[in-house]
Protein backbone atom coordinates (compact mmCIF):
# COMPACT_ATOMS: atom_id res chain seq x y z
CA UNK A 1 0.00 0.00 0.00
CA UNK A 2 1.39 3.36 -0.61
CA UNK A 3 1.49 6.64 1.38
CA UNK A 4 -0.39 9.41 0.41
CA UNK A 5 2.17 12.38 0.57
CA UNK A 6 -0.80 14.87 0.16
CA UNK A 7 -3.73 14.33 2.07
CA UNK A 8 -5.24 17.78 1.17
CA UNK A 9 -4.79 17.24 -2.54
CA UNK A 10 -6.40 13.97 -2.03
CA UNK A 11 -9.25 15.07 -0.31
CA UNK A 12 -10.13 17.35 -2.81
CA UNK A 13 -9.44 15.11 -5.71
CA UNK A 14 -11.79 12.41 -4.27
CA UNK A 15 -14.67 15.20 -3.47
CA UNK A 16 -14.03 16.25 -7.00
CA UNK A 17 -14.35 13.09 -8.75
CA UNK A 18 -17.40 12.63 -7.00
CA UNK A 19 -19.11 15.56 -7.07
CA UNK A 20 -18.24 14.87 -11.36
CA UNK A 21 -20.78 11.40 -10.87
CA UNK A 22 -23.28 13.58 -8.49
CA UNK A 23 -22.84 10.80 -5.75
CA UNK A 24 -24.52 12.44 -2.32
CA UNK A 25 -21.33 11.16 -0.07
CA UNK A 26 -17.95 10.62 0.23
CA UNK A 27 -15.16 8.64 1.83
CA UNK A 28 -11.45 9.28 2.91
CA UNK A 29 -9.82 8.21 5.81
CA UNK A 30 -9.41 11.05 8.43
CA UNK A 31 -6.98 13.80 10.21
CA UNK A 32 -7.14 16.70 12.49
CA UNK A 33 -6.82 18.70 9.16
CA UNK A 34 -8.90 16.79 7.15
CA UNK A 35 -11.50 17.53 9.39
CA UNK A 36 -10.87 21.32 9.95
CA UNK A 37 -11.21 21.47 6.05
CA UNK A 38 -14.44 19.79 6.67
CA UNK A 39 -15.94 22.14 9.34
CA UNK A 40 -14.91 25.20 7.56
CA UNK A 41 -16.63 23.60 4.03
CA UNK A 42 -20.06 23.19 6.59
CA UNK A 43 -19.77 26.43 8.43
CA UNK A 44 -19.54 28.36 4.67
CA UNK A 45 -22.78 25.96 3.30
CA UNK A 46 -20.62 24.06 0.54
CA UNK A 47 -21.58 20.37 1.98
CA UNK A 48 -24.57 19.01 4.13
CA UNK A 49 -22.77 17.69 6.90
CA UNK A 50 -19.45 15.30 7.45
CA UNK A 51 -19.25 12.44 10.40
CA UNK A 52 -16.79 10.29 11.44
CA UNK A 53 -17.09 5.96 10.64
CA UNK A 54 -14.65 3.39 12.75
CA UNK A 55 -13.36 1.04 10.59
CA UNK A 56 -11.53 -1.82 12.01
CA UNK A 57 -7.96 -0.24 11.27
CA UNK A 58 -8.71 3.08 10.79
CA UNK A 59 -11.09 6.22 11.59
CA UNK A 60 -12.92 6.95 7.80
CA UNK A 61 -14.84 10.43 7.36
CA UNK A 62 -17.91 10.72 5.34
CA UNK A 63 -18.56 13.76 3.63
CA UNK A 64 -22.24 14.77 2.50
CA UNK A 65 -22.08 16.98 -0.48
CA UNK A 66 -24.57 19.48 -1.13
CA UNK A 67 -26.68 20.15 -4.18
CA UNK A 68 -29.29 22.18 -5.27
CA UNK A 69 -32.80 21.05 -6.66
CA UNK A 70 -31.69 20.13 -10.42
CA UNK A 71 -28.69 18.04 -9.14
CA UNK A 72 -26.49 20.78 -9.71
CA UNK A 73 -23.17 20.77 -6.50
CA UNK A 74 -22.83 24.05 -4.59
CA UNK A 75 -18.99 23.44 -5.10
CA UNK A 76 -18.16 23.90 -8.77
CA UNK A 77 -14.40 24.15 -8.50
CA UNK A 78 -11.33 23.11 -6.19
CA UNK A 79 -8.12 24.13 -6.24
CA UNK A 80 -5.06 23.20 -4.04
CA UNK A 81 -2.76 26.16 -3.60
CA UNK A 82 0.11 24.83 -1.28
CA UNK A 83 1.89 21.67 -1.48
CA UNK A 84 4.18 20.10 0.28
CA UNK A 85 7.07 20.77 -2.15
CA UNK A 86 5.80 24.83 -2.45
CA UNK A 87 4.76 26.20 0.39
CA UNK A 88 2.32 29.31 0.04
CA UNK A 89 2.34 31.54 3.19
CA UNK A 90 0.14 34.74 2.97
CA UNK A 91 -0.02 38.05 5.17
CA UNK A 92 -3.64 39.43 5.97
CA UNK A 93 -3.06 42.02 2.65
CA UNK A 94 -1.92 39.22 0.49
CA UNK A 95 -5.57 37.02 1.67
CA UNK A 96 -7.15 36.78 -1.82
CA UNK A 97 -11.02 36.60 -3.05
CA UNK A 98 -12.27 34.06 -4.98
CA UNK A 99 -14.70 34.09 -7.18
CA UNK A 100 -15.53 38.10 -6.31
CA UNK A 101 -16.11 36.96 -3.03
CA UNK A 102 -18.44 34.08 -3.82
CA UNK A 103 -15.74 31.31 -3.49
CA UNK A 104 -13.38 30.63 -0.13
CA UNK A 105 -9.79 30.62 0.49
CA UNK A 106 -8.83 28.12 3.21
CA UNK A 107 -5.71 29.01 5.31
CA UNK A 108 -3.67 27.01 8.24
CA UNK A 109 -3.13 29.86 10.93
CA UNK A 110 -1.68 29.72 14.13
CA UNK A 111 -5.50 29.75 15.56
CA UNK A 112 -6.35 27.02 13.62
CA UNK A 113 -8.04 26.48 9.77
CA UNK A 114 -10.33 29.08 8.46
CA UNK A 115 -11.44 31.17 5.89
CA UNK A 116 -9.58 33.65 4.31
CA UNK A 117 -12.29 36.06 5.48
CA UNK A 118 -12.38 35.22 9.00
CA UNK A 119 -8.64 35.61 9.19
CA UNK A 120 -8.57 39.11 7.65
CA UNK A 121 -11.40 40.17 10.12
CA UNK A 122 -8.93 38.38 13.25
CA UNK A 123 -5.38 40.30 10.99
CA UNK A 124 -3.79 37.32 11.16
CA UNK A 125 -1.92 35.38 7.79
CA UNK A 126 -0.93 31.82 7.42
CA UNK A 127 -0.07 29.05 5.06
CA UNK A 128 -2.80 29.47 2.13
CA UNK A 129 -4.09 25.62 1.52
CA UNK A 130 -6.91 25.90 -1.32
CA UNK A 131 -9.31 27.68 -2.87
CA UNK A 132 -13.47 26.47 -3.17
CA UNK A 133 -15.81 28.11 -5.16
Amino acid sequence: MSSITDPVADMLTRMRNVLMVRRKFVLMPTSKLKLAIAMVLKGEGFIDDYELLRSKSQRIIKIHLRYDENNIPFISGLKRVSKPSVRIYVGRKEIPRICGGMGIAILSTSHGVMTGQEAWKRNIGGELLCYIW
